[in-house]
Parts: structure tokens; C-alpha cells; sequence
């Protein structure tokens, strides 16, 4: 039995996209539809001193939901599924210094992970808005473009610009497990003008099944910031990573990093058992077994929809 439902954010507003490419909130309900006979991960999984482990099969994992052990009923390794990604880079003041090495290294980053006639992904610019600058496409040329054309200037609005690409762009493809959905941030983490708050943009992320990895910009302190704890935060919660490079030229290894990432990946599928229409979170923990001192990137659970 396979049954669709449109999972709605209580207590929030849609947002939609004007005329100028600006982000903008509507009255329109949020709604994502998700299959819910059926739970996908994208993961990684790495030693200790951050290898990936690339010889695994479906019999080494594990999956637990709450305390009821979960069959896999799909799996794959090297997943060749096609990316559907969102690049979201500052605009903000903040960053201005910086701004130039972001738009060379994310450019170089769109060149080497995209995939001629499979990968598609979109750029969001954000400062005291969200600005979606290029939709999702296949064109890396135009996207490119979009992301030479940015200025800095304003104040920072990370918040929306992750509940924006993950609502209105990344969840529409359906099904869900025929994509890889991720999110890459280039940002100093420090929102000051979102009306989505950090916890309402990670649930519209986990919604969307969307992946983030973040590259923060806060430059040569080895000091965590607050606004590094925030990236730290959407990285871990989702299954993705968190880089800090401590110069602006480290920047484009911290997307070659990314871009591996996404080409040493893991993708199962499960039928949850027992089988729940609660709209709740649910937390799932995936582990090797029989493996010491191994490290699985996974995000730590999925919304189900209420019924």
C-alpha cells in the first residue's frame, strides 16, 4: 500500500518567489508531500580519522527506529541517484571581505560535482532577504553566472534562505528516493533579519530530506562563534558536515571536500514497522556492525505525516 500526504508546518507562513527573484512569505499553508510507507538515507560513513569506508554491504548496517530494530529493504553504495542541490552564499556585509574567494570557490564547485543531463541545482542568494538568483537547473554555465553577478550588502537572513530552497525547490521532485537532496551553505552563521527561526528551517529541511554541509566564513579565529555552533548545528542534526576553513583560500578545498562527500555515499530505504501517521519526529540511529571506531553522517531522524 503506498499512501501520500501533504505534511503541514503548524503555526507558519509558506514563502514564495516575487517577480524579482526576492523571497517573500504568503498565506498559502505549508505542504510537502511524502511517501510514508517508505524512509530514504543518504549517508557516509568514515574512520576515525575521517576516510571514507566504501566496502560495506547491506548485511553491515543496522537501523533502529526508537527501539524497534528496522528491515532494509533497499540498498545501494556509490549512489548514482541524481543531485538535486542548493547552493546558499552570504551576501551579507559581513562577509564582504571575503565575498570574492566564496564566488570563485562555489563556481569551481558547481563545475566539478554537477553531471552533465543528471545533476540540477539552484542558487540562493541571502543578506536582509532571501533572493532565489537561479533556479534549479542543469546549466552550470548559468549558474555560474549567477554567482559572478552577486553583491554584498545588508544584513543576514540564513534562516529563511534554507526554508525557502527546501520547501518551494529541493522537495518538489518526486518520488523522494529517486534524488539526493543536499544543501551547501557558505555563511558566517550570525542570522539577524530571518522570520523563520533556526529550529523552524531545520524541521522544513528534515521535511525535505535535504542534506547540509556548511563552510563557515568567520576566517582565521580558532574561537567558535556563535553563528559556528548554529552551522555546526544544521550540519549535524541533517547528516551532513561542518567545515571551517582558517583562511578564505582554504575555502574551494572545502567544497572538494563536499563534493567527495557526495560521491562516497551510501543510500537505504525502510518500511517502518510499526507503521506511524503521527506527524512527530522520529529518531533513527544507523550503525555497522561489528565495526569499532567507525563513524556514520546520517541525519538524525524524519517528520512523519499526520494523517
Amino acid at each position: 500500500m503506498r499512501i501520500w500526504a501533504p505534511l503541514a508546518a503548524a503555526g507558519v507562513l509558506a514563502m514564495a518567489v516575487s517577480a524579482s527573484g526576492q523571497v517573500v512569505q504568503s498565506d498559502e499553508p505549508t505542504r510537502i508531500q511524502v511517501d510514508v510507507t517508505r524512509v530514504s538515507l543518504l549517508f557516509t560513513v568514515t574512520d576515525k580519522k575521517g576516510r571514507f569506508i566504501t566496502d560495506l554491504d547491506k548485511n553491515d548496517f543496522e537501523i533502529m527506529e526508537g527501539k524497534q530494530r528496522q528491515t532494509i529493504s533497499d540498498f545501494s553504495a556509490e549512489s548514482n541517484l541524481p543531485l538535486r542541490l542548493g547552493i546558499l552564499i552570504d551576501t551579507s556585509n559581513s562577509v564582504r571581505e571575503r565575498f570574492k574567494f566564496e564566488q570563485e570557490a562555489a563556481s569551481q564547485f558547481i563545475d566539478s560535482v554537477m553531471r552533465t543531463n543528471l545533476d540540477k541545482a539552484l542558487v540562493v542568494s541571502f543578506d536582509t532577504t532571501a533572493e532565489l538568483v537561479s533556479d534549479l537547473v542543469p546549466d552550470t554555465d548559468k549558474l555560474q553566472l549567477a554567482i559572478r553577478d552577486l553583491r554584498p550588502g545588508g544584513g543576514t537572513a540564513l534562516y529563511d534562505a534554507i526554508y525557502f530552497a527546501c520547501r518551494d525547490k529541493l522537495a518538489q521532485d518526486q518520488p523522494r528516493y529517486k534524488f539526493r537532496r543536499a544543501i551547501v551553505i557558505v555563511s558566517d552563521g550570525d542570522d539577524n533579519q530571518s522570520r523563520y527561526t533556526r529550529d523552524q528551517a531545520l524541521e522544513m529541511a528534515q521535511k525535505a530530506d535535504v542534506v547540509i554541509y556548511t563552510i563557515s566564513t568567520n576566517g582565521i579565529t580558532r574561537i567558535e562563534s556563535d553563528g559556528d555552533k548554529v552551522l555546526k548545528y544544521f550540519a549535524q542534526e541533517t547528516g551532513g558536515r561542518a567545515f571551517f576553513p582558517f583562511k578564505v583560500e582554504d575555502l574551494d578545498q572545502s567544497f572538494e571536500n563536499i563534493a567527495n562527500e557526495l560521491r562516497h555515499q551510501y543510500n537505504l530505504s525502510y518500511r517502518p514497522e510499526p507503521l506511524k501517521t503521527d506527524g512527530l519526529f522520529h529518531v533513527i540511529d544507523v550503525r555497522v556492525r561489528e565495526r569499532k571506531n567507525i563513524l556514520v553522517n546520517v541525519r538524525r531522524g524524519y517528520y512523519a505525516p499526520k494523517m
